[in-house]
């Protein structure tokens, strides 16, 4: 692996699949009393976010100290940013501080990047702006091949508000990587102009694309990140594009739905398709540790697992 995870585009399927295998590796100690390895005991993980978020945050903390690495939580309320310091000044006082990995979320895509350029440390993209979330692709990944095995051919619908989505774009481009074939579903305001150079299809008719679906993953409409009328009124968006027992009763019987969360109940997903045996959105969160966990045991180097999961 390289020494920063910014975007998913930057894992080959070689890297992909050893992170996911990492994973799997470490999984083992989710069932066991004690679920620490000292694996980077004497190393410190920063997780520096500028945006709200629970799932994330949480997961990258219970990633780096299951892993036994010393953790530091910033956040941008409370500290000198709301004073007026800029990242790189931010970044320069975390250097001094010694941080082996900075995990960065923000509101201005591309700022992992720049982080990338000013810390020695590595550093881990946990959202950036609208542009990519690339270790959520990850743990959508590990949570699709638990359930379905490899993932190649497999045929992945992602539905809703791809415009916004930092989740759909690395998702888009990982499981190409990973041999899946996908198919994105919006209205045709919710999707970016350049989406047709991206290595998936098109569709704007959710019922047409059901049936040939092994995953079905709905997106978070992002009201806040909205300025401008994309869609009529939320009843018509939930009537085209919302996922409910109808739709549901549509895919074959093995196909599964999945949602990065936070959910808004009623309108992308119906509360019994949320909370059905088809759903893995629980088995995101638990599996979302496990994945952070490999990603940052291999950008540090960890020894050889083979001799402490036993």
């Amino acid at each position: 692996m390289k020494r920063h995870l910014i975007s998913a585009a930057d894992l080959s399927r070689d890297d992909a699949l050893l992170i996911l295998d990492t994973a799997d590796e470490l999984a083992k100690i989710s069932d066991r009393s004690i679920k620490k390895l000292p694996t980077l005991r004497g190393r410190t993980v920063v997780n520096l976010f500028f945006e709200d978020s629970t799932r994330t945050r949480i997961s990258f903390e219970a990633a780096a100290k299951r892993l036994s690495a010393d953790v530091i939580n910033f956040s941008a309320k409370g500290s000198s940013v709301s004073k007026g310091e800029s990242l790189k000044d931010t970044a320069l006082t975390l250097e001094a501080m010694g941080a082996d990995a900075v995990v960065i979320r923000h509101g201005a895509s591309g700022a992992p990047y720049r982080l990338a350029g000013w810390v020695h440390g590595s550093v881990v993209n946990a959202g950036d702006g609208t542009h990519e979330h690339p270790t959520q692709a990850l743990l959508d990944a590990f949570t699709m091949r638990r359930r379905l095995g490899a993932l190649d051919g497999r045929k992945v619908t992602i539905v809703g508000d791809v415009l916004h989505s930092r989740v759909a774009r690395s998702n888009v481009l990982l499981l190409a990587t990973l041999g899946a074939q996908v198919t994105l579903v919006a209205p045709p305001t919710l999707l970016p102009v350049t989406v047709h150079s991206w290595p998936c299809e098109v569709s704007y008719d959710l019922d047409a694309v059901l049936p040939k679906s092994d995953v079905v993953m709905m997106l978070r409409v992002q009201r806040e990140r909205m300025n401008a009328a994309f869609f009529p009124t939320e009843r018509e968006y939930s009537r085209r594009y919302g996922l409910d027992r109808d739709r549901v009763a549509r895919m074959h019987d093995n196909a599964i739905v999945m949602h990065p969360g936070p959910m808004n109940r009623g309108m992308e997903i119906a509360a019994e398709v949320a909370d059905s045996p088809r759903s893995t959105i629980v088995e995101q969160v638990a599996n979302g540790v496990t994945t952070r966990m490999a990603v940052l045991y291999l950008l540090l180097g960890g020894a050889d697992l083979g001799g402490e999961i036993q």
